[in-house]
This record gives structure tokens, C-alpha cells and sequence, in this order.
């Protein structure tokens, strides 16, 4: 496939995940081991398994590394909706989070649709 770094998803999850963090440094404290652990966790999720797929041989093995960066992006919508109904974050950014992590499972999917014709 060549390089991960050249992927546009990858771009795009890189950037969410440094959103994501942004968002949770203003977390409270108690948080720490919950919400922020699992929102940083699901979108940096998203970044490694694209590029760890893209360092494998087989067409197989690379889309069941694409499989669970959308698996991973569908948790970190799951917990933005969770981080707006704790009021965490506004309305606005939770919007705002989702959008972007909706995007990026487009590209996932287009990514598995790739793979699936070779």
C-alpha cells in the first residue's frame, strides 16, 4: 500500500487524537482513569492500527487492522456522546468530535472496500 504516513485517514485520526487530548487535559482530575483514559485510548487506537495495517503483508491481515481502527472509531463517538451527557464538553465540541470521527470512518470503510477488491 506504501506509507501509512502518506494516508489521508491516518492524517485525519493523527489530528483527532491530538483534539482529543486537548479536550481531556480540562477534564477533572477524577476523570483521569476513566473517560480521559478511554477517549485517548479509542482515538489513538484509530492512528496506530492504520499504520501497524499498512506495515503488514497480506491484504487480509492489513484490513483486519483497518477492521478494528473502525471498531475504535465507533467507541470514540460512543464515549464523545458520553463526555456531552456527563457535561464534559459542550454540545459544540462534541459535534465538533464526531463529525471528525465520522469522516474518518468513511475513509475506513472506503480503506475495507479497497481491500476487498484486491
Amino acid at each position: 500500500m506504501g506509507d501509512y504516513k502518506n494516508l489521508e485517514v491516518w492524517k485525519k485520526s493523527r489530528a483527532l487524537t491530538a483534539d482529543i487530548y486537548r479536550v481531556t487535559e480540562r477534564f477533572p482530575r477524577s476523570e483521569m482513569f476513566g473517560i480521559t483514559s478511554q477517549m485517548r485510548r479509542a482515538a489513538m487506537s484509530i492512528v496506530l492500527n492504520v499504520a501497524e495495517g499498512n506495515g503488514r503483508w497480506t491484504d487480509r491481515d492489513q484490513r483486519s487492522f483497518i477492521v478494528t481502527a473502525r471498531g475504535s472509531a465507533c467507541e470514540v463517538e460512543a464515549v464523545v456522546y458520553l463526555a456531552e451527557d456527563l457535561d464534559l464538553i459542550t454540545s459544540e465540541t462534541s459535534e465538533d468530535l464526531r463529525k471528525k470521527t465520522n469522516e474518518i470512518g468513511r475513509m475506513l470503510n472506503g480503506l475495507l472496500r479497497f481491500y476487498r477488491k484486491t
